[in-house]
């Protein structure tokens, strides 16, 4: 009997510990949270989270009907659909809800955050892992699709609406349908990185160590690493402290950078650039060929009109004659 009352006490404050986690990752992560008491009652990530775990523990001890059931209520009061057998981390951070989907064999990782619309979906009938495995401090944005057994690597982010069906690296951001791979320029040549999800959650420690030595080519700085492993303590603080600062100034909810420039609109100004230099040749050869032959340069021939392009903005090819 009171080996019992012993494991019942414990369980209670585990889940108290649980949920004052849950709680502070949503004032973390969502700057409209104003108390705690906001937070339980109108917060349906929140309920969503406590339910699943209720029923992840019945699935565990082979009550697979009832958590079923628990799984479906919790869809039904809240607009999360949770497979009860999926296993999630601690502070998960669902943000407006509505629409989510995990699937069964989904594996989440710490400090994750989601937004309405994600699915974590599977693309296989066959058994075993058909759902993704989201690592620790993963940025799902609204309505991104996550389909597959595959690995969302650790502080990657996944922009609003992306449709991802192949592994994701760490520190990565990807975006458009099917997603592809972008990078923050300037956040990398700062930390080393490709990108780093500012999502309230500080990498820990032994992520931004190993990252650190990966990202450094240069053999005498290694070796530096290795001689001050002393300070290694001193070294992750002040790395936290720097990603706490950049964090403090943006607030990345869906998953994206507003200020990263659009990938396909970059790739046609690359194209466009490639067709100047081009006629620019062009223009040398031209003139080259006029002094072998002065009959070429009688010939005429229509020139392409900067109005006939309507999709392009005249002033990107006006700004040389400006």
């Amino acid at each position: 009997m009171l080996s019992v009352i012993q494991n019942l006490s414990k369980k209670t404050q585990t889940i108290k510990a649980e949920l004052q986690e849950d709680i502070q990752a949503v004032f973390d992560r969502d700057p409209a949270a104003r108390n705690t008491l906001e937070v339980l009652l109108t917060y349906p990530g929140v309920h969503a989270l406590l339910i699943h775990r209720v029923a992840h523990s019945m699935w565990q001890h082979n009550n697979k009907g009832l958590a079923r059931f628990l799984s479906f209520s919790n869809r039904f009061l809240t607009g999360i659909e949770i497979h009860p057998a999926a296993k999630i981390g601690r502070r998960f951070f669902i943000d407006h809800g509505m629409g989510v989907v995990i699937g069964e064999t989904a594996e989440i990782g710490d400090d994750v955050t989601l937004y309405h619309g994600v699915t974590l979906g599977g693309v296989s009938l066959n058994e075993g892992k058909r759902h993704p495995t989201l690592e620790d401090g993963v940025v799902v944005g609204a309505g991104a699709k996550v389909l597959g057994g595959f690995t969302v690597g650790k502080y990657a982010k996944i922009g609003s609406n992306a449709v991802v069906v192949k592994e994701v690296p760490a520190g990565a951001t990807m975006v458009g349908s099917a997603a592809r791979l972008i990078h923050d320029k300037a956040k990398a040549e700062q930390m080393g990185l490709d990108s780093l999800a500012n999502n309230g959650v500080t990498p820990a420690d032994d992520y931004i160590e190993k990252t650190i030595i990966e990202k450094t080519t240069d053999a005498e700085k290694i070796k530096s690493v290795e001689k001050t492993s002393i300070n290694t303590s001193a070294t992750n603080e002040n790395d936290c402290n720097k990603i706490k600062l950049e964090q403090a100034g943006v607030f990345h909810q869906y998953g994206i950078d507003p200020n990263t420039p659009d990938p396909v609109a970059m790739t046609f100004i690359k194209m466009l650039e490639h067709i100047r230099q081009s006629e620019a040749r062009l223009d040398e050869l031209q003139s080259a060929m006029c002094k072998l032959d002065p009959t070429f340069c009688k010939k005429h021939y229509t020139k392409l009109d900067v109005r006939d392009l309507d999709a392009v903005d005249p002033q990107f090819f006006m700004e040389d004659e400006l």
